[in-house]
């Protein structure tokens, strides 16, 4: 599933392709792809773009009239680009769920598999856009550690579930989570109340700088190029999608926690005091504290 970085260069690939452009057409050629049936979507047609934001793990397309796109990829949904060559644009593929025509090119969305999870809403104003807007924090807009300490122990989770609550943080997931436990040397099963104050600072620094990290990292990889190589496990990751692997800090065997499609990559000697987490043992400690669905982790 895109996460922050992904979605920040992703958005910042729009603006600089769509923003005072007019959309001309949306072809929807998915059934499950449209979540709302008003406003039509003949009413954005010929409509400009005049902003683009992130919405927890939805991008967001503002357009003149006060209507908005509201994009959310899942976890196999992904966004391409063809800009304008002079010729008139092909009927979408059957791969595309949707294509939007703009005046100098057209952006289709793809979803891998079977499953058709992806979601476009288009709502009216603010109002709109807050009715799915699932409440998280932006890392970014917090003043200090102590208001990051606030948030994380309101509830009293493990620190994975906590950190990709939506309703708590905002784009947060799967990949980027592992990659900040393990920047901040803490395991993902320790329980959010059980974090000392230092701790607690650590991790705040360490959800900040991973972010920003792989905001840098991304956009400097795509250059101005149209993001094409969006995944979950990037090459340069210290721990996600590396089980088995040498630990790039102290040479220990990567390990994973598997629970039903989640996958949680730790070092056992940085982060869990050697300890190695039993799949088994930890499943029923995950079962009412992990999400049921992907949509839940949106």
């Amino acid at each position: 599933m895109p996460e922050y970085p992904d979605l920040v260069v992703y958005i910042d690939a729009l603006r600089s392709r769509i923003l005072g452009r007019t959309l001309e057409r949306v072809h929807i050629t998915s059934p499950f792809l449209l979540r709302t049936a008003a406003p039509p979507t003949s009413n954005v047609e010929g409509n400009a773009v005049i902003e683009l934001r992130r919405l927890g793990k939805r991008i967001c397309i503002g357009l003149e009239d006060d209507l908005w796109l509201v994009l959310h990829l899942m976890i196999a949904g992904r966004l391409h680009w063809k800009g304008t060559t002079g010729a008139s644009p092909a009927k979408p593929s059957k791969r595309d769920l949707a294509a939007f025509e703009f005046d100098n090119g057209r952006l289709t969305l793809t979803e891998a598999g079977s499953q058709r999870r992806a979601s476009l809403h288009i709502v009216r104003g603010e109002v709109g856009l807050a009715d799915l807007d699932p409440g998280g924090i932006e890392i970014f807009d917090l003043k200090d550690h102590q208001a990051f300490a606030t948030a994380l122990q309101s509830e009293n989770h493990t620190l994975k579930r906590a950190l990709t609550n939506p309703r708590l943080f905002s784009g947060i997931g799967n990949a980027y989570s592992d990659e900040i436990l393990f920047a901040a040397q803490l395991s993902p099963v320790k329980l959010t109340q059980k974090l000392t104050p230092e701790e607690l600072e650590r991790l705040y620094t360490a959800t900040r700088a991973t972010l920003t990290e792989w905001v840098d990292r991304l956009g400097k990889e795509t250059g101005t190029d149209f993001p094409e190589g969006v995944t979950a496990f990037r090459e340069g990751m210290a721990v996600h999608g590396r089980y088995k692997l040498p630990c790039l800090r102290c040479g220990t065997k990567i390990q994973r926690i598997r629970y039903a499609s989640n996958e949680t990559n730790y070092c056992p000697t940085c982060q869990t005091g050697g300890k190695l987490l039993a799949d088994r043992a930890l499943s029923r400690i995950l079962r009412d504290d992990w999400p049921k669905t992907a949509e839940e982790l949106g």
